[in-house]
């Protein structure tokens, strides 16, 4: 049991480490400041992308993955870079969007009503999402948007899931931390992996989460954590950070043709990840 602590120790620090060396010395970040006129709405994207993937795919050599972030309430888009620096490191696009605005009205809770009520606060997501889509195209057409991994904390999780329902056409994976409103996506071609917190202030709610019989029949992966909702950004301590990556990594590279092929994720990973930290 201590070996396996340890083995997992090394792992984590080496994911950590070799995210810190490329995100500082191999991917390029860049705050992109767009209005939606037919909303008549700002938004902003924070783009992470791997320099040397960016001009193959310049050059019409590569074709790039792209993850879309979706921020949680009252969490910037600019504190997911720990899970950024993951998918541009191997050579995905990646746009973390600022889904809520100062402006916006606060979330509400309504008991009884489908999404507690915040069935709007999605279709904004929703749209926010497809206006980014539509921007990239422009600025980046050597991108592949057919195939996209959305990644989500919180309401951005399950801003990220209801895209997914909304446009399962569009959607290859799933990644959501702690989503707790809207139903997991039950369809055997969409791959998803989702990080559990333990945190007695954020419960999810009956019938999000998929019966262990759905989820082995769909690929889906449920990691349940010892960690604290907000842990599930750039606010959480590295120990959590670096198991995170170390997860995420292997669910990103779990039997691709190459060390930077979007994931062909088959086969399960194994769910322990939240055993309690040493």
């Amino acid at each position: 049991m201590k070996r396996g602590i340890a083995v997992l120790a090394c792992v984590c620090a080496l994911a950590g480490t070799v995210y810190f060396g490329i995100s500082k010395w191999g991917i390029r970040h860049e705050t992109l400041n767009w209005f939606d006129e037919a909303r008549q709405r700002p938004v902003s994207v924070d783009l992470a992308v791997r320099r040397d993937y960016e001009m193959k795919a310049d050059d019409g050599y590569w074709k790039l993955p792209v993850a879309i972030f979706s921020n949680g309430n009252t969490v910037k888009n600019t504190e997911y870079s720990f899970l950024a620096n993951v998918f541009a490191a191997r050579g995905y696009l990646v746009a973390s969007i600022q889904q809520d605005l100062p402006t916006d009205p606060p979330l509400m809770t309504k008991v009884g009503m489908p999404y507690v009520g915040r069935r709007g606060v999605y279709e904004k997501g929703e749209a926010n999402i497809l206006f980014v889509l539509e921007q990239l195209k422009k600025l980046q057409p050597n991108a592949d948007y057919d195939h996209l991994t959305l990644v989500g904390h919180s309401n951005g999780g399950d801003t990220a899931m209801y895209f997914a329902k909304e446009h399962p056409e569009l959607v290859s994976k799933v990644v959501t931390l702690d989503n707790l409103r809207v139903p997991f996506v039950l369809r055997d071609k969409m791959k998803i992996l989702s990080f559990r917190s333990k945190d007695p202030n954020f419960q999810t709610d009956p019938g999000v989460l998929p019966t262990p019989q759905q989820a082995k029949a769909d690929g889906i992966d449920i990691i349940h954590t010892e960690f604290q909702h907000t842990w599930l950004s750039d606010r959480g301590p590295d120990s959590a950070k670096e198991r995170i990556q170390a997860t995420l990594d292997q669910f990103l590279g779990n039997g691709s043709a190459s060390e930077l092929a979007p994931a062909d994720t088959n086969n399960l990973i194994v769910s322990n990840a939240g055993a309690p930290l040493p």
